[in-house]
């Protein structure tokens, strides 16, 4: 069944009274052009059979402008927004259709002044450029006198295109709570100058002085054009304020209006880190993804969801994700079919422990490519629950890898952990051990069995910001384990786009090493979140230290104390030297952690047997 586009009513009155309006305007421009020539003397102006002549020509006159005002668009510009761009076409417009009409007065033999065409093309300049621009004037008052409701005192922080579409929108929209009082911009030059009424103040040193001299609430950054950091460089002094801060979208989508005003977005802490954006080879990572059939393991979880959505982009064969949380599986499946129409993709349930179920899944779908991103990652949960730890971590990694090399997929990608080296807790140490499994495999299979590590991602399920989040949208206290913690952050984003770069440089058995970048104190973290909600730590929000949970570091680590690294194509991604360990001597201690976890032997000192580097905490 053809589809047909459903109308936007708003629109179409819109267009027809426009034309109504320059239908009237077009004859009302001809008739005081006239009369203006004449000096006002209607009797002379029929005596000389002028108006006769401009009667007869009013059809033809009328049908030609207003197509020619047509071509020139003049009924698809947003006139709340009319600038120069607009009144420039207007005046071009006008002056053809002045000229036309001349030539064809000309040719139909009807008298007319010479100087007719320029003051009938002034006057329909003035009255069709003065209508749009009234129309946008008394919208406006309008829209100011419908806000209701406290107005959250806004400052600015730019005052170029993206200001400008902000603060017009800020004033005209009923939604906005908003209302600017000042701006910050640093080109000096506009220092002292008015943006719609809106004094700017000031370059970025005057941001404290001027929060506190005009009472400010809230702070928008819209310079989307401003490096990432000339952004952070800002946001890092508005964290001295208390006032709640947002940013806009870019540029290109206000202003083709894509997005209004409602979607302007609350400064994350992602923006303040410390980190250029990440450059990867899209053409490469095309190349090994286009057209073949991939599997992610995990693929609701928060990295196997993110690796769904990059991997879709580069236009698989098929995709297929296998989670056991069907409620992750689900909200997946529907936004890669909501963004990817045309994908074939195939969402399953079921477990990586379960041989059978992954025995059918591979020999039905014979994956090319393996994402293993399904684990047991929280580590005080893990050190409470060691036997499920080892379970699914060991064993089901032990499962994929298995079916992996049984239905020969090319590539088997495993998403490892900076728990991993030196581990203190069960989490870690079986993560450890998956590493030490897809090399074992690399060693004997077809397959390309490679591992990528990395620290914390921001956001992430169970990740300290949504809990901090959480904390602070109570009221406090947020808590945080120790003032000296420190970890490696990376976005979620930024870290799958790595892993899947990666993939284009494995040959077999590696481990790759994201670089993370510096480390973040957790405690600076807790408290630039908490400025970024517009409160003060310690004094609106405590910070509460709890001391370390079972199995936490103060610090982790990325590379095992004797591992040494090659650099890659990519500054960011590193490869580790190998850990020598025997086959066969790893197949038996598998076996023996096996019967060790069915029997609920303690199983603790069995990992530090096969990961040396574990440290068995000592129990009190």
């Amino acid at each position: 069944m053809k589809k047909y586009k459903k109308w936007d009513h708003t629109k179409v009155v819109r267009v027809f009274l426009l034309l109504f309006l320059d239908i009237i305007l077009v004859n009302l421009s001809s008739f005081l052009a006239l009369f203006t020539r004449m000096e006002l003397d209607i009797t002379a102006l029929q005596r000389a059979g002028f108006l006769l002549s401009v009667r007869r020509y009013a059809l033809i006159d009328t049908v030609c402008t207003i197509l020619i005002f047509w071509l020139f668009r003049l009924y698809n510009s947003l006139w709340a927004y009319a600038g120069t761009n607009e009144l420039t076409r207007i005046a071009v417009a006008s002056i053809i259709s002045a000229s036309i009409k001349y030539l064809g007065m000309y040719c139909l033999s009807l008298p007319i002044p010479k100087s007719f065409p320029v003051l009938d093309c002034l006057f329909l300049m003035a009255f069709v450029g003065g209508s749009r621009l009234a129309y946008r004037y008394f919208r406006d008052a309008l829209q100011r006198r419908r806000k209701t409701g406290a107005q959250k005192r806004t400052m600015l922080i730019g005052a170029g295109d993206a200001g400008a579409i902000a603060l017009l929108e800020f004033q005209n929209s009923r939604h906005s709570s908003n209302q600017v009082v000042c701006i910050i911009d640093d080109a000096s030059s506009k220092k002292g100058q008015l943006l719609r009424g809106i004094p700017i103040v000031g370059g970025r040193e005057s941001i404290l002085s001027a929060v506190e001299k005009y009472r400010i609430q809230e702070i928008v950054l819209a310079i989307p054009s401003a490096s990432a950091k000339q952004q952070r460089a800002i946001l890092s002094i508005c964290q001295n304020t208390k006032c709640t801060l947002r940013t806009l979208p870019a540029i290109y989508q206000l202003a083709n209006g894509e997005i209004n005003i409602q979607k302007i977005r609350n400064v994350e802490i992602e923006d303040l880190l410390d980190r250029d954006p990440v450059q990867v080879d899209l053409t490469g990572i095309g190349k090994y993804v286009g057209g073949k059939t991939v599997l992610v393991t995990g693929g609701g979880g928060s990295i196997g969801s993110e690796l769904s959505r990059q991997l879709a982009a580069f236009h698989p064969a098929h995709l297929v994700l296998f989670d056991i949380y069907e409620n992750n599986a689900y909200d997946i499946q529907q936004e890669l079919r909501r963004n990817y129409p045309n994908l074939r993709l195939t969402v399953l349930i079921g477990s990586i422990r379960d041989r059978d179920r992954l025995e059918d899944l591979f020999s039905q779908y014979r994956p090319d490519l393996v994402y293993h991103a399904a684990a047991h990652k929280h580590v005080p949960l893990m050190e409470d629950s060691p036997y499920e730890a080892v379970k699914n971590n060991v064993f089901g990694t032990l499962n994929v890898a298995e079916m992996a090399d049984r239905y020969g997929a090319s590539r088997f990608l495993l998403i490892s952990t900076d728990k991993a080296v030196n581990p203190t807790n069960v989490m870690g140490a079986t993560k450890r051990i998956c590493e030490m499994i897809i090399q074992m495999f690399g060693r004997h299979s077809k397959t390309e069995y490679v591992a990528v590590r990395f620290g914390n991602v921001l956001g992430s399920n169970g990740s300290v910001i949504p809990l901090f989040k959480k904390q602070i949208a109570a009221g406090g206290p947020v808590t945080v384990t120790d003032p000296q913690i420190i970890r490696y952050f990376m976005t979620i984003p930024e870290a799958v786009s790595l892993v899947l770069q990666a993939g284009i440089y494995a040959k077999g058995g590696e481990i790759f090493i994201l670089d993370m970048g510096d480390p973040v104190r957790i405690d600076d973290l807790a408290r630039s979140m908490i400025r970024l909600s517009g409160f003060e730590p310690d004094v609106d929000i405590p910070i509460v230290y709890t001391g370390l949970r079972p199995g936490e570091k103060l610090f982790e680590e990325l590379l095992l104390s004797d591992e040494e690294v090659r650099k890659t194509k990519n500054d960011l991604i590193y490869i580790g030297k190998d850990q020598p360990f025997d086959d066969k001597v790893l197949q038996d201690q598998l076996r023996e952690l096996c019967h060790a976890v069915d029997n609920r032997e303690d199983i603790r000192e069995l990992l530090a047997k096969i990961v040396p580097e574990y440290r068995v905490p000592v129990l009190a």
